[in-house]
């Protein structure tokens, strides 16, 4: 047994998958721990995993339990995240050898979801939005690890752009300093999680999965270090209205200045004070843009990889 193989536990389906050459999509999970309360998160993570098979991929949610990183949870590993909850540790680069060390549960971020795919070999993964630069990060230096990673690990981040709590126009900037490619899916302007523009307009464009599974050998052919951001924006008719949203938005980030909430606490905070001051609705926004992006991720899996998995086949 290799180092490695100590803390890295692949499902017997991802094992069969990756020795196939089969399309795999990773999940991250952080949303069923941190994105919202049990048990609409099990509920919510079933569904994701259900878009990507129903499109001829396997999907492969990814946590730490136990003292292993496990990519591909069962069933009940799932479960048993969504009831954790909050109580799991909210894990990424830098928490990875004390969560496994320690042998608690982590749920992974971003980069820590990245670093596991990469280690499995799986080189697309599925996720709301990444994190980035906060508002007002000129100042605190608040910016998330996620983008430190995507300049270090070659994985395809499918994503409804930046969670809309951030400093979009400045996250795009640390993105373009690093290299990492920020493609637009269907649009040549970066999505804004909740609504579909940002007003920050891109460089590059994909209007199908071909595009994007093309470009992203010739990055792996090139032996580029990073990954990429595919910006798929939130379906039209699950975005919300720009001026709502802002208002809860800026709203959450008063309440959480008085209360002093800081580090990596900010983005859950945020995010379930963003969904009581909506009524909801931003909630159900999150789960379609989430349902989306799995959608996406698994065309680009298969595209890359050529062929489908029948759903008999594990």
């Amino acid at each position: 047994m290799s180092q490695l193989d100590q803390y890295l536990n692949l499902s017997d389906d991802v094992k069969k998958a990756l020795k196939k050459g089969m399309p795999i999509v990773a999940l991250e999970s952080t949303i069923i721990s941190h994105g919202m309360p049990y048990p609409d998160n099990v509920e919510t993570a079933y569904a994701v995993e259900n878009q990507i098979v129903e499109r001829g991929a396997l999907p492969a949610t990814i946590a730490i339990m136990d003292g292993k990183i496990r990519v591909g949870l069962t069933p009940a590993e799932i479960e048993r995240l969504g009831k954790e909850g909050l109580s799991a540790t909210k894990t990424s680069r830098r928490d990875m050898p004390f969560v496994l060390a320690n042998k608690t549960t982590g749920a992974t971020t971003v980069a820590a979801t990245m670093i596991a795919a990469h280690l499995a070999g799986i080189h697309f993964f599925a996720t709301g939005g990444i994190g980035g630069v906060h508002r007002g990060g000129e100042d605190t230096m608040d910016v998330s690890a996620d983008l430190v990673e995507l300049q270090k690990t070659s994985v395809a981040v499918i994503c409804s752009g930046v969670k809309s709590i951030l400093d979009i126009g400045r996250t795009l900037e640390y993105l373009e300093t690093g290299g990492v490619p920020v493609i637009g899916f269907g649009t040549d302007e970066m999505p804004a999680f909740y609504t579909r523009q940002s007003g920050f307009q891109l460089v590059l464009r994909a209007e199908n999965a071909q595009d994007v599974a093309d470009a992203f050998r010739v990055s792996q052919a090139l032996g580029f270090p990073g990954g990429m951001v595919i910006a798929n924006p939130i379906p039209e008719q699950s975005a919300m209205d720009a001026t709502v949203i802002e208002h809860a938005i800026t709203e959450a980030l008063k309440e959480a200045e008085r209360e002093g909430i800081v580090g990596k606490e900010v983005t859950p905070f945020l995010l379930e004070r963003i969904a009581r001051g909506t009524g909801g609705i931003s909630l159900k926004s999150n789960i379609a843009l989430i349902l989306n992006n799995a959608r996406v991720a698994a065309d680009i899996a298969v595209a890359y990889a050529g062929t489908k998995i029948e759903r008999k086949l594990f």
